[in-house]
Parts: C-alpha cells; structure tokens; sequence
C-alpha cells in the first residue's frame, strides 16, 4: 500500500535511497519511476552520508524509502535527518503505515501512553535490563521481533512479565495476511510453539497494572545494574539510572551496588579525588 502522495515524491527526486534495491525496484518499475536508485542500510550509512549531504547542497531532491514501515522507525534514517537538521536542510516526512501505531490502534490495548521498544538490545546483560525495566511499566510495551524468534521471545519475556500478562500480536500489517493475535503470554507461548508466523510482527504487552510501587528484587536490580555497567555507562552513572526507573532512593541502590560491585566503586571514588 503506497500513498498517492508518496509516489509524487519518488517520482519528483533526483535520487532514491533504497534498504533493499531489489525489493524497492520492483515498485519503482510498477510505476514507471525513473529517479537513481541508490542501496542506503545499517551497513553503509555511514559512507553514503557525505555524497547524499553533497548531493542535497547542490539543490537535488533526495527521497528515502524502507523495505517496510517507517524510515528512521527501526531503520535507516535517522542520522541522514540528524545531518540534514544540522545543515538546515529541510526533512519533509511523508506519512504511510507504520506498524507501531497501526498495531496499537487496533490491538485494544491501553492506547493513552505506550512505550515503543523496537527490538531488544542482542546483548544479554542489556537485554534483560531492558526487560526489568519495560516489566515494570504501567504504559504499554511494544517490540519488534523477528518471526523466526518469536517463541523464544515469548520465553525470555515471561520471568519477567509472567505468563498471565495480556498481549497482542500482529504481523503484515496492511497486507494480504494480517492477522491480529490476542491472549496470555502464556497462551501465546503454547500457540507459537507449534506454530511459526510470517512476516514482521509487532508484539504488544499490556503494561502492569497500577498498584503501590512495588521495589525490584534485589536480583533484578543486580541484572539491571550489570547490564548498563556492560554496556559502558560507570558505576554512578549505573546507580542513579536504576534508582530513577524505580521507587528506590538512590541511597539504597548505591548501598546494594556497594555490596556487590565494591571494589570498582572504590576505584571510581579514588579516580574522582
């Protein structure tokens, strides 16, 4: 599905910059589309950035498409208009499907706040912080997962999450097969075991349910704690994160990170001096 306003776009620029040349020169010769089609993905951003800048200076008309969704929504695209807004180039968006909303709006789920996920970090320590804290919202999660990953998605998320937790899960959205899941995650976990979906999926979990702040396990909070350590951020840094994501005192977590990690603070507080 391609808005008419988008197809003046493409057909208006001097360039086109493609996540997949071959899938998007399929639609450009549907309707006849003639502009250069130029590959731009996570792998070459970087390089194509300055003859893209040059390119853009020189007065011509540059348009980004994705292989699905919305540019800089989980793909390329964001430091191209990071760049432009620096150089004072204008950034005209053109508005189409994209799977966050499109799955939000009609997943019956909490629609007044939402947190948009994307896809977990592939770091593990990472990963299960991410979790913790994204458990523990009362807002509405939505992730991206590959469908080959699916189930075990479902896994990793339940000690987390439980399996009673209402979620939502939809793939090809806007296309000939969308489908629109609804149950547990414990549910989930059973149907997607014996079978494997299709397409992109946008999962959704229901967030949790508005009660008296209840603190992290203190296992919780030394996964949460190893994970942005590992991710590089000091252990300072670490602790005030953990205690503003939570109803703890920075005092408390500073006091448990103390008992576990204290020796590097040691190290930070004499490197401070």
């Amino acid at each position: 599905m391609i808005q008419n306003a988008a197809i003046r776009v493409l057909k208006s620029a001097d360039v086109i910059l493609s996540e997949d040349t071959r899938h998007s020169g399929k639609l450009l010769q549907f309707y006849n589309i003639k502009a250069q089609l130029l590959s731009y993905h996570k792998f070459n951003e970087a390089q194509r950035e300055q003859a893209v800048l040059t390119r853009l200076k020189q007065g011509e008309i540059v348009a980004l498409i994705s292989d699905a969704g919305t540019p800089g929504i989980s793909d390329p695209g964001t430091q191209l208009a990071k760049i432009c807004a620096k150089e004072n180039i204008d950034v005209i968006p053109i508005p189409g499907a994209c799977a966050v909303v499109a799955a939000l709006s009609a997943s019956g789920l909490d629609t007044d706040e939402f947190t948009f996920v994307g896809f977990l970090p592939k770091h593990s320590g990472t990963r299960k912080a991410r979790l913790i804290v994204s458990s523990n919202e009362t807002r509405t999660q939505i992730f991206y997962v590959p469908p080959h990953k699916l189930s075990q998605f479902l896994e990793e998320t339940t000690p987390y999450f439980g399996e009673s937790r209402q979620c939502v899960i939809a793939r090809e959205i806007t296309k000939l097969h969308e489908e629109f899941w609804r149950g547990s995650i414990g549910e989930a976990k059973e149907e997607f075991l014996i079978r494997q979906p299709k397409g992109e999926i946008t999962l959704l979990i229901e967030g949790k349910e508005e009660t008296k702040a209840e603190n992290p396990t203190e296992s919780q909070l030394e996964e949460e704690l190893k994970g942005l350590i590992s991710d590089g951020h000091s252990l300072s840094t670490a602790v005030k994160t953990v205690a503003e994501r939570t109803s703890m005192r920075k005092k408390e977590v500073y006091s448990l990170a103390l008992k576990k990690f204290g020796k590097q603070i040691q190290v930070e507080d004499e490197a401070d001096e």
